[in-house]
């Protein structure tokens, strides 16, 4: 984390998190893992400085807003908004109006969600949680299906679901939307739509990455 974006972060606060929250994301699948979560958290802290938003709620909704990933993906985003609420230990640092703005935030960060985020802080985390650069994508998609679907070993079928998520959330009309905008995500969108066109180099991304995920297991 940039020390200028964190710097009017209370010190017990980030202590809290990194010690109590982070680490679960340890436990979850490759997807969703540490790594995703402070990718999430310096994105978040990004767009909080250039829309002067407060850093300390920003980076708090980053650290929970997968932390109900283990109670269900499909409503993954409501467990963590409800984890937030009920965690006593913010109530030192957050009055109960901005807890409740976090937890809306959380709500709204998924990116299947049909309405506008209720507040910016919402557009921030949702923004944030869009990692979008082709290489990124195919990968947490393959890493997803492989510890979802542990008995299916074989390249085909983690190709064709990889080829169908890609193509419902990302390519033209797909679910996936930008909320602020930014131009980092719109570059990384061209560039992921431009691979979708491109039957042959999605493939061998996808083999590339396969090669290297199941080299791990």
């Amino acid at each position: 984390m940039n020390a200028d974006r964190t710097e009017s972060i209370p010190p017990r606060l980030r202590l809290y998190i990194e010690r109590e929250i982070i680490p679960r994301y340890a436990t979850f699948d490759r997807a969703h893992s540490t790594a995703h979560v402070r990718h999430v958290i310096d994105e978040s802290l990004a767009l909080a400085c250039e829309y002067g938003a407060d850093a300390a709620m920003a980076y708090t909704i980053a650290a929970y807003h997968d932390i109900g990933m283990p109670l269900g993906r499909k409503e993954h985003h409501l467990h963590s908004a409800a984890i937030l609420r009920a965690d006593n230990s913010l109530r030192q640092w957050f009055s109960p109006e901005q807890i409740e703005t976090m937890a809306e935030a959380v709500e709204d960060h998924r990116a299947s969600s049909t309405a506008a985020p209720r507040t910016l802080y919402g557009a921030i985390v949702a923004e944030a949680d869009r990692e979008l650069s082709p290489e990124t994508v195919v990968r947490r998609t393959l890493q997803y299906g492989l510890d979802h679907y542990p008995e299916e070993t074989g390249f085909d079928f983690h190709y064709r679901r990889t080829l169908e998520h890609l193509t419902n959330k990302y390519a033209e009309g797909g679910y996936m939307h930008l909320t602020l905008s930014s131009p980092r995500n719109i570059a990384d969108l061209a560039r992921l739509r431009a691979l979708l066109s491109d039957s042959a180099a999605l493939m061998s991304l996808c083999r590339s990455i396969w090669a290297e995920e199941t080299a791990r297991i």
